[in-house]
């Protein structure tokens, strides 16, 4: 693994809700030593309002998250990733994108909480539960101990956080 700052790209299918969440977190939480994105398949060319609303009420800055295609980061320079994060819902047989080259990837995935159809309080919830989950994801990830595990070691450590229940 490089030294210096990592890349990470967040994928989901519509870079609304997940994949931004988890940018937001990496980029604060990790700072200096991590430097996250966001993107989607199928971009939903918004960012949910409700995630938005979650993060502003955190204390994190919104004003630069938009919804955006993968492409861009495919492109000739764009940022080389280090790791490749998939953070949509198999259970729920959505399609994730699939990252070409050679970054470390896992399947983080977390339920959508854009599909929730309940009442504010209930999407509120939803979106505060996937934060949650992938902020608890992303804290084991900051704390692995990257320069001292070999590529195996690390992509099994990786998978391993996909399967924890957040």
């Amino acid at each position: 693994m490089p030294d210096g700052v990592y890349n990470v790209l967040f994928l989901c299918t519509g870079n609304s809700a997940r994949s931004i969440l988890a940018e937001a977190i990496l980029n604060r939480d990790g700072r200096g030593k991590f430097k996250a994105f966001s993107a989607g398949s199928q971009p939903a060319g918004i960012v949910r309002a409700e995630a938005l609303e979650l993060l502003k009420k955190l204390n994190f800055k919104t004003e630069d998250f938009r919804s955006k295609d993968w492409s861009e980061f495919a492109e000739p320079g764009a940022p080389e990733m280090d790791f490749v994060f998939t953070v949509c819902d198999n259970a729920a047989k959505e399609t994730c994108p699939v990252w070409p080259g050679q970054p470390m990837s896992a399947h983080w995935g977390v339920p959508d909480p854009a599909a929730m159809r309940g009442n504010e309080s209930e999407r509120q919830l939803a979106f505060s539960d996937t934060f949650r989950m992938l902020n608890n994801r992303i804290s084991i990830f900051i704390n692995l101990p990257m320069s001292s595990l070999d590529k195996m070691s690390l992509q099994k450590k990786l998978e391993e956080i996909g399967k924890s229940d957040g």
